[in-house]
């Protein structure tokens, strides 16, 4: 009988234990995290993996391929799909959302809770794209993009580390 109160014992103290050890290590990962984020965004390098695409009319898209944003220092590599209405569209359709470009107009901020917001301009031969990216602490990420000739689209998704880490 002693045995098994013991052992009850030892039991309660392993589980209190545990959950101090499992939340601390909770808090450490989560930290851990938004380190990461403050370092890929303050580097200018970084892939945003969009999921969700959301045109001003319409109902919101769940996108199944990969589709991202990638940050490269001054450049800004978009593979992205785009629904909505264009006012002017070049010949043949255009690409989208396709295109590698090197950026102008570029800031970045962090508000009071570690909220990234990224603004930049990227031209192409067909139209003008003013991007302003919000990265949240935990990785999540919604890119809004503000064509000249089309109407503007938001995107959702997670950061992640760049695709090619070449400096």
């Amino acid at each position: 009988m002693m045995n098994i109160r013991l052992f009850f014992l030892i039991g309660v103290v392993l589980l209190i234990g545990g959950q101090s050890l499992f939340a601390q290590s909770k808090q450490e990962k989560k930290e851990q995290k938004e380190k990461e984020v403050k370092e890929m965004i303050d580097k200018k390098r970084f892939t945003i993996d969009v999921n969700r695409a959301l045109p001003m009319r319409g109902r919101s898209v769940n996108l199944t391929s990969p589709y991202s944003l990638e940050m490269r220092g001054d450049s800004a590599i978009s593979y992205l799909p785009y629904y909505g209405r264009a006012y002017s569209a070049p010949f043949g359709g255009g690409n989208g959302l396709r295109f590698e470009k090197s950026i102008t107009d570029y800031t970045c901020s962090y508000n009071k809770k570690g909220m990234a917001q990224i603004k930049f301009v990227a031209r192409t031969n067909d139209d003008v794209y003013r991007f302003h990216v919000e990265v949240y602490p935990n990785g999540s990420a919604n890119i809004n993009v503000t064509p000249i000739n089309k109407q503007s689209i938001t995107f959702r998704g997670e950061l992640a580390s760049p695709k090619d880490d070449k400096e």
